[in-house]
């Protein structure tokens, strides 16, 4: 792999971290590690994904980034690691991708492409509940995951009351953005770091260390869940703190 060049930022400073959240969620599940990172003097910021497709939301994710005055280091979790990645190769102020438990395609690749390709565990198709919905004169399929089953597929070491809490407070994503290819992989350009999860049941540990191994990436293990900025995010902490060091 070619050797990866540094992103400057425009004035030099610190960098601001954006955190992009996966699907089936939203900022809220950002909440602890932003409070983790608070003594480390990090300066985070919780980017509402749009979760209405690959290249909508890595636009979106882009122009937030645009409007930061420093350069920035992208933070994605599952699906919002395929949007940072494809945002970052839009964003000239960013300087570094730090994955969480993230999907990372190749330019051309789909998440769908990734998980078929690789292995993943089956509880994550198997636990996804589909339905139509019409907007306007069009209609689409939104995603979501069977809340009988949230728990135990993506927040089993989340206490049972807040991982109820997080089934019913789901944001759908729309289908269609797990099979669109990326149109860019900004993690081929950048430094790259990983916090990959051994008992996540939504997207295999094996998966995970091999994207991980594929970017290059600085990559660091931990005993959770796929939710795992609500059940360890000093873990999710750390790996930013070691993103934005300069």
């Amino acid at each position: 792999m070619d050797a990866k060049r540094r992103h400057e930022g425009r004035n030099g400073s610190t960098p601001t971290v954006l955190l992009v959240h996966d699907a089936f969620a939203d900022t809220s599940i950002w909440a602890a590690t932003i409070a983790a990172c608070r003594p480390m003097g990090t300066d985070c910021v919780a980017v509402a994904n749009p979760l209405r497709g690959l290249r909508t939301d890595a636009e979106y994710v882009a122009a937030i980034a645009s409007l930061v005055d420093g350069p920035v280091v992208l933070v994605g979790h599952g699906y919002g690691g395929a949007v940072a990645s494809v945002a970052s190769a839009w964003s000239p102020n960013v300087r570094g991708l730090a994955f969480v438990a993230g999907l990372v395609p190749d330019l051309s690749e789909s998440c769908v492409d990734i998980l078929r390709q690789r292995a993943g565990s089956p509880a994550l198709l198997e636990s996804l509940c589909p339905r139509r919905i019409r907007l306007g004169s069009g209609d689409s399929t939104e995603l979501t995951i069977d809340a009988s089953r949230f728990a135990t597929v993506v927040a089993q070491d989340v206490a049972p009351d807040r991982a109820a809490v997080l089934a019913s407070c789901q944001r759908p994503i729309v289908a269609a953005a797990f099979e669109e290819p990326a149109p860019a992989a900004g993690w081929r350009d950048l430094p790259v770091w990983y916090l990959a999860t051994t008992a996540n049941h939504f997207i295999d540990i094996d998966v995970q260390v091999d994207l991980a191994a594929r970017a290059g990436a600085t990559t660091v293990q931990t005993p959770a869940s796929h939710w795992v900025a609500a059940s360890r995010p000093q873990a999710v902490a750390e790996l930013i703190a070691a993103a934005t060091a300069r």
